[in-house]
């Protein structure tokens, strides 16, 4: 059975802090039907601590035996040495593309970005799908001074 968090885990680049803000769910595996178990952390990073790492691997899944992902790795400052990893995409050539709009971003602002013909899709807003795990999940929450520090600059 594959399992997934319950919505994708939303990231924010702030390039005038030139830091980094994760919304991440945890679960305790050993418990998987406590509600104390789940729940959501936001983790702040600094941007150029962050390396991009993509990773192929076979195994036996439900959707097939190929599995590739990009991570975003935090390293110690000044090292190579891992600090902690966290899911940036879904197949290699999806994760290149959204890390080059990234460093853009984070190099030369928003106008640098091209165009996009539709705008950004609101994960909390799906309540017309019929998937009723991805309808009951809870809805992306940023706590207000984070929701702040993270659209502003200092």
């Amino acid at each position: 059975m594959d399992v997934a968090p319950p919505r994708d885990e939303p990231i924010r680049f702030n390039r005038f802090r030139r830091k980094v803000y994760v919304y991440r769910f945890y679960r305790d595996g050993l418990r998987p039907f406590s509600r104390t178990a789940w729940g959501v952390r936001i983790e702040v990073y600094d941007w150029d601590n962050l390396r991009a790492e993509a990773c192929s691997v076979y195994g036996p899944m439900g959707s097939g035996g190929l599995i590739e992902t990009v991570t975003l790795a935090v390293v110690k400052p000044g090292t190579h040495q891992v600090i902690d990893r966290f899911h940036f995409a879904h197949e290699i050539q999806q994760g290149e593309m959204y890390w080059a709009m990234a460093q853009l971003f984070m190099q030369q602002g928003p106008q640098a970005l091209p165009a996009f013909p539709r705008p950004p899709r609101d994960w909390n807003n799906e309540d017309v799908t019929f998937n009723l795990a991805r309808r009951w999940a809870p809805k992306v929450r940023w706590p207000a001074e984070i929701d702040l520090e993270s659209r502003t600059a200092p």
